[in-house]
């Protein structure tokens, strides 16, 4: 199973493809997500609540730059600037290839808030793919493909000047429905074991019913192996009190090396552990649907998040 941006996406739905990365030296870190349906959007909230949710209407490429030349962009975008085949999606003026192994996401962006150039090239090699997919929720409408839990990405910006190797990863998620009316909320981490695999955990909290925690090792190959999940671990929350947590090896600790992403809804950060006997060093997100869903926290979005109709 490759990738195929042609993928149907019901209304109200969404499908996006993420992509993250850290240099070799630790110095910079990238997360850039392609999105049909802008999850996060309140334009796309607006127009669900108004019966009229076409993921169509809203996508975006939502781009972040850790370290040195720090960026951060996520201009929404209509109908008419979504272009997809089955190899290759454009969003506005950015472009995703797949030739079967490498990714390649050429970028041209506005960041905000303050409006300066985002332009450059991510290349992700992807050996191994793994074609198996997980449900995130009991009625399996919200679905989580781990494509290239061990990548290699290789970065050269003009805008900011950039030019870094590093480590990377890729997946996809996609749902039938609107994520906050499944979830309260979820923590999410990948890391580089030792032995050239990656550990995944995902742990999803739901509006009703059981946590639902996924523990995966990925191996070079792309085979994917389940293991049992470690005992959980909390974190410190972040200034705007969104909860952050993982899992760590019984007897070790996990500590916040870095927050990359500091919103009212949503948290990145770089963490600490232990998984499956040995220290890593894990890209973790926490997202808080709970919060996503009131009013309040929409009505400060657009300052983050503009949208170019057309």
């Amino acid at each position: 199973m490759s990738i195929d941006f042609t993928a149907p996406v019901p209304v109200d739905g969404y499908l996006w493809w993420y992509v993250d990365a850290i240099s070799a030296d630790a110095r910079h870190a990238l997360s850039i997500i392609a999105l049909v349906g802008s999850v996060f959007s309140p334009y796309y909230a607006g127009a669900r609540r108004r019966g009229c949710g076409d993921p169509m209407q809203h996508c975006a490429l939502n781009v972040a730059l850790y370290g040195p030349g720090r960026r951060w962009s996520m201009t929404e975008r209509g109908r008419t600037q979504l272009h997809r085949s089955p190899s290759q999606l454009r969003i506005g003026p950015s472009v995703l290839d797949w030739d079967g192994s490498v990714l390649t996401l050429h970028v041209e962006e506005v960041a905000v808030p303050v409006p300066r150039r985002i332009r450059g090239r991510v290349r992700l090699r992807c050996p191994a793919l793994n074609a198996q997919e997980f449900a995130l929720d009991e009625r399996g409408r919200h679905r989580w493909r781990p494509i290239a839990p061990v990548a290699h990405a290789s970065v050269e910006f003009d805008h900011p000047r950039l030019a870094w190797e590093g480590a990377g990863y890729l997946d996809s998620n996609w749902g039938s429905e609107p994520l906050e009316h499944a979830f309260a909320s979820w923590d999410w981490s990948r890391a580089a074991l030792r032995d050239g695999s990656a550990a995944l955990l995902y742990d999803v909290v739901p509006r009703r019913g059981a946590t639902r925690g996924i523990a995966l090792r990925v191996d070079e190959a792309g085979a994917v192996h389940g293991f049992t999940p470690p005992p959980p671990a909390g974190l410190p929350s972040t200034l705007w009190r969104v909860r952050r947590a993982t899992r760590t090896d019984p007897g070790t600790h996990a500590r916040v090396c870095s927050t990359l992403e500091d919103t009212p809804f949503y948290a990145r950060s770089t963490v600490e552990a232990h998984l499956l006997g040995e220290s890593v060093t894990a890209m973790h997100e926490s997202v808080s649907l709970e919060r996503f869903d009131t009013r309040w926290v929409q009505a400060l979005l657009p300052f983050r998040m503009p949208r170019r109709a057309g």
